[in-house]
């Protein structure tokens, strides 16, 4: 037969519940606890039931707020629920409990008896205290930092945020918390790579180091922040947030800002101060008879190539680097009018990979390149027709130059002497200059094929991080 509840023996119910149990009469005498009362309090039947609840114990339980719930509460209601009781008892140390208590009346008896529950929930409270120091210390270093910073759910939401936070943009707390970030201000942080960097911080364990945002801000105007973010585990339940920190670089990028600007426009006066020289020396070269002609021409070709460099810088986006490539085709250019002419038969072909060169090391090497090509056109083609080749690659960790021509080629020469023979003593010098080194190849056809390599420094060893990063 099923057993109703009524069937169950009420005592072993009791001796069920996990916690401490005790029951009195209308004098506060114990009448019966049950087995999570002794273990809890370290105490025996034999010392608890018949005594008085504030005897129990060295009178460990005449405790003023326990006073205050019998003898005043209990009377005018039948129940009380979670009366939360701090003591030092003198068996189990300092604890914390939580007492429901319940006046029951007895079929047939007036007074009744009342039952306390007891529950131990020291370490419940001692780790909610322990949090919340945890939580004002966090809050405390977050106030701290200097740079705004905001700490993120999971999903993008805002925990908190530091002091500096708060007062750049104007918000409190309350305004903020439980939003999500791409909600803030005028949604200025809705950026969609923001949010695919962000996405990829959780998953991927990756951080974030100085992504770079510019915007209108209200109230601050126009701002440009760099954002860091990392991902932190939450020690004990393993549950992990988001740092999010912002560093206003707004003067620092208008600083640099202006200095490009200056050095651009610096690099596009010496230009034209350049080119006025070259057009006075093209002038004097045109003078029937003029003294040394084609030194006049050699000397316009190498001011010229100087001027294409700081062309470049003037147009380049830092002012410290310039692209091989748009270089030699410039020079290519220049040599064309000024060198060669455009009515020439001789033709400047450029293959060159999209190097990047630091300017101080562009001009020996543009002089070197105006050197070896002055030297061709000058010796080559002496029925002025011909094919030149300005060539630069990598190869084998290093940066390969070649200027090649078709032209008449070289023969009964000594290796040894070919820079001073096709174009003075300078081409050695930049060479040596640059950290490099020449030697004839055979060429593929005939015509003559010079050959430099320099070693791979002569890139920004910054900038080729930066290319592979």
């Amino acid at each position: 037969m099923e057993k109703t509840l009524s069937d169950i023996n009420a005592n072993d119910i009791v001796e069920t519940v996990p916690s401490g149990l005790i029951t009195l009469d209308k004098n506060l005498n114990i009448t019966s606890a049950n087995r999570a009362f002794y273990q809890t309090f370290r105490t025996s039947p034999a010392e608890t039931v018949g005594c008085h609840i504030y005897e129990l114990g060295s009178r460990q339980w005449d405790i003023p707020a326990l006073r205050s719930l019998l003898e005043s509460v209990i009377p005018h209601r039948t129940t009380v629920e979670g009366f939360e009781v701090e003591h030092d008892f003198p068996s189990i140390g300092r604890r914390t409990m939580l007492v429901n208590a319940r006046k029951i009346f007895r079929q047939g008896g007036a007074d009744g008896v009342i039952l306390l529950a007891i529950e131990d929930v020291s370490e419940e409270r001692s780790a909610t205290q322990d949090s919340e120091r945890n939580r004002l210390l966090t809050q405390s270093i977050v106030d701290t930092i200097r740079d705004p910073l905001v700490v993120l759910e999971n999903d993008m939401t805002i925990v908190t945020a530091s002091a500096a936070f708060l007062t750049m943009f104007g918000i409190t707390k309350a305004e903020l918390q439980g939003r999500p970030f791409s909600q803030l201000g005028q949604h200025q942080w809705d950026v969609p790579m923001l949010r695919r960097l962000m996405d990829k911080v959780l998953p991927d364990n990756k951080t974030i180091e100085d992504f770079e945002i510019e915007d209108d801000f209200p109230g601050l105007g126009r701002r440009v922040f760099n954002l860091n973010a990392r991902k932190v585990t939450r020690p004990g339940n393993h549950s992990e947030r988001i740092l999010l920190v912002f560093e206003d670089i707004t003067d620092r990028k208008q600083r640099e800002r202006d200095i490009q600007m200056l050095t651009n426009e610096v690099s596009h006066r010496i230009k034209n101060n350049l080119q006025l020289i070259v057009g006075l020396i093209a002038f004097e070269a045109q003078s029937p008879g003029g003294p040394s002609v084609h030194g006049y021409k050699a000397m316009q070709a190498r001011i010229g190539a100087i001027a294409q460099l700081y062309d470049l810088i003037s147009h380049s986006t830092d002012g410290k680097t310039i692209t091989v490539d748009a270089y030699l085709a410039k020079m290519a250019e220049a040599m064309t009018a000024t060198l060669i002419g455009k009515d020439s038969g001789i033709v400047i072909e450029v293959d060159s990979e999209p190097l990047e060169i630091d300017a101080d090391r562009a001009i020996p090497f543009g002089l070197l390149v105006n050197e070896l090509a002055t030297n061709a056109v000058k010796h080559a083609f002496p029925e002025g027709k011909g094919h030149l080749k300005l060539s630069v690659h990598t190869v084998a960790g290093h940066i390969e130059l070649v200027v090649a021509d078709d032209g008449i080629g070289i023969t009964n020469r000594s290796v040894a002497k070919i820079p001073e023979k096709r174009g003075s003593d300078y081409v050695a010098i930049f060479v040596r200059q640059l950290g490099g080194t020449l030697d004839m190849a055979e060429p593929e056809a005939p015509g003559t094929r010079v050959r430099i390599r320099l070693p791979y420094l002569v890139t920004p060893p910054a900038d080729t991080e930066r290319a592979a990063a």
